[in-house]
Order: C-alpha cells, then structure tokens, then sequence
C-alpha cells in the first residue's frame, strides 16, 4: 500500500523558518519524481519544487526560489523542502506528490500557516 505521509507544518511568525519532510513507502522511492504543492485557500493547487530520483535535477517555482529548498534521502525515502524566510503569502496547505512510472501518488498535506 502507498503511503505519503507530510509531517512539520505549523504556525510561524513572518520570517521564520518551518522544514517539511514526507515520509514515502509501498513503492520505489529511488525511482521516483517528487514535488512538493501547495493550496492556498480559495486558490488552485501549484508547485511549488521539483526533485528527480537521484537529485540532480531541482526545479522551483519563481515566488519560492532563494528561499525554500527541496531535497531527498532516498535512504530514508523521505523528501524535505525547507523553508526559509516565510511570508505571509505562502500560508498554505502542503502536499507531497510522487510520480513512479505511469502512478501519480499525493499525501494528505500538513498545513502551514505564516501569522503574526
């Protein structure tokens, strides 16, 4: 059975800093394409970074780049995106996302919030 599982949302001040991992299983981690998303209230669901199987290949989108980072452990099968510099813009709810072959998989999102 697949399983994405988000973990470290939270409440943080404008500024901070939150880390967000996913914890993949059921399929092979290594193999596959991982992204994170997020989904503002009222706003369509978008990318926000992109990691491919071994690493070498990152993507972000322009609002996020220079301030989060995505990375993996394929050993863990586990994939972060660390966010630095928060505003309030990126309060959201998160989704990891993994391609494997022809399968598209989603978690179910841990929420993020950037408040004062």
């Amino acid at each position: 059975q697949v399983q994405l599982v988000e973990s470290g949302g939270g409440l943080v001040q404008p500024g901070g800093s939150l880390r967000l991992s996913c914890a993949a299983s059921g399929f092979s981690f290594s193999l596959a394409f991982m992204s994170w998303y997020r989904q503002a209230p009222g706003k369509e669901r978008e990318l926000v970074a992109t990691i491919s199987p071994g690493g070498g290949s990152i993507n972000y989108a322009d609002s996020v780049k220079g301030r989060f980072t995505i990375s993996r452990d394929n050993g863990k099968n586990t994939v972060y995106l660390q966010m630095n510099s928060l505003k309030v813009e990126d309060t959201a709810v998160y989704y990891c996302k993994a391609v494997f072959l022809t399968r598209v998989y989603w978690g179910q999102g841990t929420q993020v919030t950037v408040s004062s």
